[in-house]
């Protein structure tokens, strides 16, 4: 009888768990949502709609940056690709402010709303500076300095963008990866292939702005361009609308700066106090009672840490220990949530040698592209400087599809890791082509200079260095949103997009403060910088060589701070059937560090 019982109840957890959404989130009215018609990849194909517009209108704007500040607003080499880098630094470090606010006060949906708005208000103002008499660049078609109406509408509408990106990305992005439950098993691996099909949409929005709106802009104009940029990105708006029934949604926990002071805070006042060396003595909610996530294992590493959840009179009962103040008692989850962001600290220090090499291809690469010869043997086609940035995105699809359908199932056989490889193991992958595409760069840019004197080199020359890097890209940067999100608190994930982002942020500042440096000390020592008045004048070279002797002694550090890193460990939470032919294949969900339990 009684095991009739327990086989009852287990069949009712089952059934409930197929059948309704158990992760805290809510569907479009506010109510526990049904797992048939909700979420998964129905609504999030929604999502990575308007992910492929926002990527359209995002790079047709600064693949061609750097053409637009030279040849528009006459800027020199160096000034133009610190603007570039300015602008993309504070697109890529704003999403800390938007995923803030998205996480602790608005929510993802409502933040993805109101960014797309602003997103839009900087297109449209791109889009008029180019059709108000009052705001065009020039009186006539040529002009050697552009009015200043129009660089200050210019500035105006691409920071506004920049804005419009900082809610809209982090949002997005972890809105995505939401629609699909950490405690079901078939979502799970489903949100696996989430990231890597993601960035494909992402990569597809990519190629298309190098490619159709780099031409429209290069040949037609910039106005055109961006009516078009308008169009798109307004349509698919409203195809996201289209799909609120079908989303799953996490109410907004308020500020997480709070409760890591409070762990901060009783851990320093505890200090004296020894942890037990059994974390089960350690204060912690039960399952019923947390509802705003997923409770965490206690790890071994920080334990001073622990002594936030120490209870400092084991004879008190549990009752009275949850009423002791929070700034004096934390429970375990939360100080296992204070370590896991600790813990990305070194992390995301060690990656900004890679976000630096990638910010290459989006500037110094596509300026050495304007001065070489792109013209197609046989036609009068000239290929658009920007367009050659195609050949990154082409590659991180490639590499992504045959990651996904070909690596995978051959790493899974090998490693029996579900992920195929750990998350950081890809990311270091991605270093390694990095450093391989800067040393390319390197020997590329010298060739081009002993040939410059003769005549121009033909711009395929670069493509080994653009597909090196659209490969590093696939598994460094998809490795980072897969890492950020996955081991951030539950209740941080825009905020844990948004550490992904800040890395190429910081590193398009860390760009700008390199060529100061390199170019000084060049001059110092030589009498000549390495950045002149143009590239025939300049030795990139040099400055790409610095990059893989920088990359390749980060990569040194990166391996064994990757090393000694601890992953999430959840504890388990409710019993999924992984095969429902099989009664006796239950998975439990013991957290997300690439490992499974089968009872």
């Amino acid at each position: 009888m009684e095991h009739n019982k327990v086989d009852t109840e287990l069949q009712d957890s089952y059934d409930d768990q197929q059948k309704w959404v158990l992760d805290s989130s809510t569907d479009s009215k506010g109510k526990i949502p049904l797992r048939s018609r909700t979420g998964a990849w129905r609504a999030a194909l929604f999502i990575i709609g308007i992910e492929f517009s926002e990527r359209l209108s995002y790079f047709g704007i600064s693949t061609n940056l750097v053409v637009y500040l030279t040849t528009i607003l006459h800027q020199d080499l160096k000034m133009a690709v610190k603007n570039a880098n300015y602008w993309s630094g504070v697109t890529a470090l704003m999403p800390l402010l938007g995923g803030f606010i998205a996480d602790a006060y608005l929510g993802r949906y409502a933040t993805v709303l109101l960014a797309t708005t602003v997103y839009l208000m900087g297109l449209i103002l791109l889009t008029l500076s180019w059709f108000i008499p009052g705001l065009k660049p020039c009186h006539e078609n040529m002009c050697v300095e552009p009015r200043k109406a129009h660089e200050i509408a210019f500035f105006i509408a691409i920071y506004l963008i920049a804005i419009g990106t900082g809610g809209h990305k982090p949002s997005l992005e972890s809105f995505g990866a939401d629609q699909f439950e950490d405690g079901h098993s078939q979502e799970r691996k489903m949100k696996m292939s989430y990231f890597n099909w993601w960035n494909a949409g992402l990569c597809a929005g990519i190629f298309t702005a190098v490619t159709v709106i780099v031409y429209v802009e290069d040949r037609i104009g910039w106005g055109v361009a961006g009516i078009i940029l308008t169009i798109v990105m307004a349509t698919s708006f409203i195809i996201f609308l289209i799909g609120k029934p079908f989303y799953r949604y996490r109410a907004p926990s308020g500020s997480p700066l709070t409760p890591m002071l409070q762990v901060f805070v009783a851990a320093i006042a505890k200090r004296h106090l020894s942890c037990p060396s059994d974390s089960s003595f350690l204060h912690e909610l039960t399952k019923e009672e947390y509802t705003k996530g997923r409770l965490l294992s206690s790890s071994k590493n920080l334990k001073f840490l622990d002594k936030a959840a120490v209870i400092e009179d084991q004879n008190e009962n549990t009752t009275t220990a949850e009423k002791q103040s929070t700034w004096r008692l934390a429970t375990v989850t939360k100080v296992e949530e204070v370590k896991l962001l600790i813990n990305m600290i070194p992390i995301w220090f060690f990656t900004l040698a890679f976000g630096v090499c990638a910010t290459q291809s989006g500037t110094l690469f596509i300026k050495q592209a304007m001065i070489m010869e792109r013209q197609i043997i046989g036609t009068n086609f000239i290929v658009p400087p920007a367009s050659l940035f195609s050949l990154v995105a082409l590659s991180i699809i490639i590499t992504v599809t045959i990651y996904e359908r070909v690596l995978v199932p051959l790493l899974i056989r090998a490693t029996g890791n579900e992920r195929g490889i750990s998350i950081l193991q890809r990311i270091g992958t991605g270093m390694v082509f990095s450093l391989i595409a800067m040393i390319i760069a390197a020997l590329i840019e010298k060739k081009r200079l002993d040939y410059a004197k003769e005549h121009p080199l033909s711009a395929i020359w670069l493509a080994p260095q653009f597909i090196v890097l659209g490969i590093a890209d696939a598994f460094t940067l998809v490795g980072l949103q897969e890492y950020f999100y996955d081991q951030v608190p539950d209740s941080m994930r825009s905020l844990g997009i948004a550490f992904y982002l800040s890395v190429l942020g910081a590193a398009s500042f860390a760009n700008n403060l390199l060529i100061v440096v390199s170019d000084h000390l060049a001059e110092e020592i030589s009498g000549k910088g390495w950045f002149g008045k143009d590239l025939n004048s300049s030795r990139l070279d040099r400055f790409y060589w610095m990059l893989a002797a920088l990359t390749g002694a980060n990569m040194c550090f990166f391996v064994m701070v990757a090393m000694k890193y601890t992953y999430k460990s959840v504890q388990p939470s409710l019993a999924v059937v992984a095969d429902r032919g099989d009664d006796d294949n239950v998975e439990t969900v013991t957290g997300t560090n690439n490992t499974s339990k089968f009872t």
